[in-house]
């Protein structure tokens, strides 16, 4: 059969056509998945972040008291390191003063302790097993007239460490007022760390 050079030239004009039908439904599908790539890369996903406990404030079943020894003295007072350790297996948190005061025969006697401002109030966070203090002054109740105070014998000492509501109590004997008026003992706030005579305030 013979072609004639119209006859061949509308034959190649529909294969080319042809072959624009077939290209042209895949460059448009590659054209999609590219796109769709380029959304993918363009909007990674991110991790949330981990989010942190906060630490509560310590309890009396975390907490001991103990007293160190003397720290040294002035002209009619004795002041001591008072210490609070965190017995507990986790951390916990102090801020402010403690609750003292004396104890003869299960009972508060005199007035429970004043407070200094030698040391500002600071949040205080214990580890377990690590321990705060506060300077105790207990001020030598001879200083005070015998009819406001009536000097008496004191044998522990109760303390409520500070945000407290149960105490704990110690062995430990002194001078005391049994009267209530004279202040005789003084606490600062919580300080960080343990109290050591001559290398801690």
């Amino acid at each position: 059969m013979r072609l004639t050079r119209k006859t061949g030239r509308r034959t190649l004009a529909a294969a080319a056509v042809a072959s624009a039908a077939i290209l042209l439904p895949g460059l448009a599908l590659a054209s999609s998945a590219g796109l769709a790539a380029h959304k993918t890369a363009a909007a990674p996903k991110t991790a949330a972040a981990p989010k942190t406990a906060a630490i509560s404030r310590c309890t009396r079943a975390q907490l001991t008291s103990w007293l160190g020894i003397p720290g040294g003295g002035t002209a009619g007072s004795t002041y001591y390191q008072l210490e609070i350790s965190n017995i507990s297996g986790s951390s916990c948190t102090l801020y402010g003063y403690p609750g003292v005061s004396a104890i003869r025969a299960g009972h508060q006697v005199g007035s429970a302790a004043g407070r200094t401002a030698s040391h500002p109030s600071m949040l205080l966070t214990l580890v377990p097993g690590s321990t705060v203090h506060v300077i105790l002054q207990i001020t030598d109740v001879y200083n005070f007239p015998p009819s406001t105070c009536h000097p008496t014998k004191a044998f522990a000492l109760r303390v409520f460490a500070p945000g407290n509501f149960t105490s704990t109590q110690f062995p430990f004997t002194f001078e005391a007022c049994a009267k209530k008026g004279p202040v005789f003992l003084h606490v600062s706030a919580s300080i960080g760390g343990a109290g050591i005579p001559g290398y801690s305030t």
